[in-house]
């Protein structure tokens, strides 16, 4: 017998996110973003559930990415960090990849491998990010050694606020100025963009969190009020249920301790799991539907949630069955019945991002669509 802890993907409700990004992308196109295996979501399940969609995909990782092309995927297929090395460049060739060129190597690396004139390349700029891109000088010589080589260029850039109070025009209007002259197609919104800023598509948007159902600004909005439907659900059970008396302590560090009595359930599910290990006393769970709460330190394997509270189940003849027991089911986030615990209110009692949640899910945990 396996642990009983399962995550399960919802994939109607990753195509009916799909469909709130097309409603708001207007004319652009959209590449799904799957990198990191679809958000920890697996890749080739979302490729397959996306494919009768989406315009194409977005990745990083270029085994992956081969992959897709030997399993027959026709699509346009965008490598959001381009290659690393001269010697990925006749896969990107050969498997007709799209690479995003950052930097003035990769352009000279492109260009000595005889790339195809019908093969796209993106061209990142860097508009106060930071992190990737060609700034005026670079952009310039960059296009400079692409003229006439080179027949399909989208201009890139990638918002660093969208999510926040900066917003996109400050860098908007970098883009414009960098750009200015140059008539070629743009692709610019991530999620936060497309759902936040309809003058900031672009020809291609990159929704990503929000195929997941995410909240790119749960601060704001959270995912229900944008529509967005839970896509994994994280399950386990509770394994044994504890009793503690008041100043009793539960977990390493005895980091609660119990002003009560206290019925405790222990659930199959910890930091090795993907569960994030700094969640505090007091994140939310649901225990057979119903909302309560995390107790303690969070441990490799298991984790501890507060039964007190909870009420009684009713059992035959009316009367009232024991509380909570063994075997019941214990939801981490997602979707149960007609109950949901968002993905983002977990992350943020736990002071992180459903991105970091998802990505986490330890490959120990068994998936089903």
């Amino acid at each position: 017998m396996s642990r009983p802890i399962r995550a399960t993907i919802d994939l109607a409700a990753l195509r009916h996110n799909f469909g709130v990004a097309r409603r708001h992308a207007g004319t652009a196109r959209l590449w799904s973003v799957v990198k990191a295996n679809a958000y920890g979501h697996g890749l080739n399940r979302a490729v397959d559930a996306l494919a009768g969609l989406t315009d194409g995909f977005a990745l990083i990782e270029l085994d992956r990415a081969v992959a897709l092309r030997e399993a027959g995927l026709k699509l346009p297929i965008l490598m959001l960090e381009g290659f690393y090395t001269a010697d990925e460049v006749p896969l990107f060739i050969e498997h007709r990849l799209i690479p995003v060129l950052h930097r003035p190597d990769q352009i000279h690396t492109l260009l000595a491998a005889d790339w195809p004139a019908t093969l796209p390349v993106y061209l990142k700029l860097d508009t106060g990010m930071h992190r990737l891109g060609f700034a005026a000088v670079g952009l310039a010589a960059a296009r400079a050694a692409l003229a006439g080589r080179v027949a399909d260029i989208t201009l890139m850039t990638h918002f660093a606020d969208a999510d926040g109070p900066r917003g996109v025009d400050w860098q908007l209007k970098r883009f414009a100025a960098l750009t200015a002259g140059m008539e070629l197609p743009r692709s610019l919104a991530n999620s936060a963009a497309l759902l936040r800023y309809p003058h900031a598509l672009g020809d291609w948007a990159r929704p990503g969190i929000m195929l997941y159902g995410g909240s790119p600004f749960p601060q704001l909005k959270s995912a229900a009020e944008l529509d967005l439907q839970p896509v994994m659900t994280l399950q386990s059970e509770i394994i044994a249920v504890q009793t503690l008396a008041v100043g009793d302590s539960v977990g390493y560090g005895c980091t609660f301790t119990a002003d009560r009595p206290m019925r405790v359930g222990v659930v199959a599910c910890g930091y090795a799991d993907g569960y994030p290990r700094h969640a505090p006393t007091g994140t939310p769970v649901l225990v057979d539907g119903i909302r309560t709460r995390t107790l303690g330190r969070v441990s490799m394997d298991k984790l501890c949630v507060d039964l007190t509270d909870l009420p009684a189940k009713v059992g035959a003849g009316g009367k009232a069955a024991n509380e909570v027991v063994t075997g019941t089911t214990v939801t981490l986030w997602g979707r149960t019945g007609e109950t949901v615990l968002p993905a983002d209110e977990v992350a943020t009692a736990a002071g992180t991002i459903s991105y970091e949640l998802f990505c986490a899910l330890a490959a120990r945990v068994s998936v089903l669509d």
